[in-house]
């Protein structure tokens, strides 16, 4: 039987947004679990309006293989107040 590689599915971009708040030991804490968004325009009208409510909010896009794990770099859409670097 003969093994072939899947073929490589276009690469899907992923839109993602997340807040920030400080612990009471003043640790900076996620808000909440990572959350993907349709669009560039919304993610970064959604993004000014946390910026309110938050210490810290960050929305970024990169390019996403889910079959094989692979991303690409990020590229910040929108960054304000206390965020930790991306990796």
């Amino acid at each position: 039987m003969e093994h072939r590689e899947k073929p490589a599915a276009p690469p899907q971009k992923l839109i993602v947004l997340l807040a920030f708040d400080k612990g009471e030991d003043g640790e900076l804490l996620p808000a909440f679990e990572p959350r993907e968004i349709r669009d560039e325009a919304s993610a970064v009208r959604t993004a000014k309006e946390m910026a309110k409510r938050h210490v810290g909010v960050i929305t970024w896009t990169r390019t996403a293989d889910l079959v094989n794990g692979v991303f690409g770099e990020p590229v910040v859409l929108f960054q304000n107040g206390d965020v930790p670097e991306l990796e």
